[in-house]
């Protein structure tokens, strides 16, 4: 295993470096103390695992890690540091390890086979990278795991998923570092805050070597941009399947009612983030117009259940549709039925009081009071 160390500090790099010279397949191919001429060596050599020093001159060992990892996203980083385990912590690293000076032996050989068996887990991540990779976004975002098996991504912090999933959105665009700091960071200490998003952002990267080369965030000067790779996104096959399929009609109803279900949620649903909403509605408004169609085209054929249906499952996703109320209210009294035309009403009213504070629209109300006076001429 080639090993690269990066620390400011002389005696400390030199005892590192004899403590690893005691273990077995290990070849220390540099050590610097100058942490900008080791990014340089770093990135030209062949290196599988580096020793950070967390304190350094110029530049962070997070920054620094930051940079190595945007240019080699499976290099191996294990930071070093002076403080305490519990120091250590508030940093919230997902690290593959990190060693407290002075290094023990000990300890410096657990964190040399956990490297170990990283390495060889790689074999298994190539393999993931060749398969295309399914994640759903509609209410709670999860990722395949195994064949039709999804979990939930498992973030050491909330910020990071937040961060994540912004950048998600954003997908493919440039979104620049004072954009996200103020997004997650506003009240911070301006001093402090690009290495809560370093932080962040190295975690996200750890995060998802656990799926391969199917994510990668890209340092662009004062940018990041998260490309994906043969990830099939639910959002993204629900809207082509509707941009590419031909008007409703007898011979296309049924594969409209199939794409529909992979409408399982609203986007990101689960999530209380604001920058979602006007993606949320746009897709809403979306799944919202093809609803209406289908039941319209229902109600046009004559096949009232299936409409009804529609209407219904519009009412339950959107309380506020007043439209579907009303189109049920209409269905209902051609069906001459009074208890549900009432009942129907009844809940409309309910629902706006209750959610809204507001009564129903006048055109409705003055329809049904028109509807009661004809029932009673009946």
């Amino acid at each position: 295993m080639k090993v690269i160390l990066v620390d400011d500090e002389q005696l400390a790099i030199d005892y590192l470096e004899r403590q690893l010279m005691k273990l077995t397949d290990i070849e220390v191919i540099g050590k610097f103390i100058d942490p900008i001429i080791g990014r340089e060596e770093i990135l030209l050599k062949e290196v599988d695992l580096v020793f950070l020093d967390i304190s350094l001159p110029e530049i962070s060992g997070i920054e620094l890690a930051e940079q190595l990892l945007e240019q080699k996203p499976d290099l191996n980083i294990v930071f070093v540091t002076a403080y305490n385990e519990y120091a250590v912590k508030a940093f919230e690293l997902n690290a593959v390890d990190y060693i407290v000076k002075p290094v023990g032996a000990d300890r410096l050989t657990k964190t040399i086979d956990r490297i170990s068996e990283r390495v060889e887990s790689k074999q298994v991540e190539t393999e993931i990278e060749t398969l295309t990779l399914r994640m759903n976004i509609f209410r709670q975002v999860t990722v395949e795991v195994s064949n039709r098996h999804f979990s939930v991504i498992q973030w050491r912090t909330a910020k990071a998923q937040e961060l994540f999933l912004y950048l998600l959105q954003h997908r493919g665009q440039l979104v620049r570092k004072s954009v996200l700091i103020d997004m997650l960071w506003p009240e911070h200490e301006p001093d402090k805050v690009y290495s809560q998003l370093y932080t962040a952002i190295y975690h996200i990267r750890k995060t998802l070597t656990s799926y391969g080369g199917h994510f990668q965030i890209v340092n662009s000067m004062e940018n990041y941009v998260l490309t994906i790779e043969d990830v099939q996104l639910d959002v993204e096959e629900w809207e082509t399947k509707l941009a590419s399929s031909p008007p409703l009609s007898a011979d296309t109803i049924d594969d409209y009612i199939e794409i529909m279900k992979l409408y399982t949620g609203n986007y990101l649903q689960e999530y209380d983030y604001w920058w979602a909403e006007s993606e949320r509605q746009r897709l809403k408004e979306l799944w919202l117009s093809i609803s209406y169609g289908i039941a319209d085209w229902y109600e046009e054929q004559g096949q009232m259940e299936e409409s009804i249906f529609w209407y219904i499952e519009i009412c339950v996703q959107h309380v506020q549709e007043e439209k579907a109320h009303f189109a049920l209210m209409k269905i209902y009294a051609r069906m001459d039925n009074y208890i549900l035309v009432n009942r129907q009403y009844s809940s409309l009213i309910a629902t706006l009081l209750d959610e809204f504070n507001e009564p129903p629209s006048a055109y409705i109300t003055e329809w049904y009071e028109q509807w009661l006076v004809r029932q009673g001429s009946n």
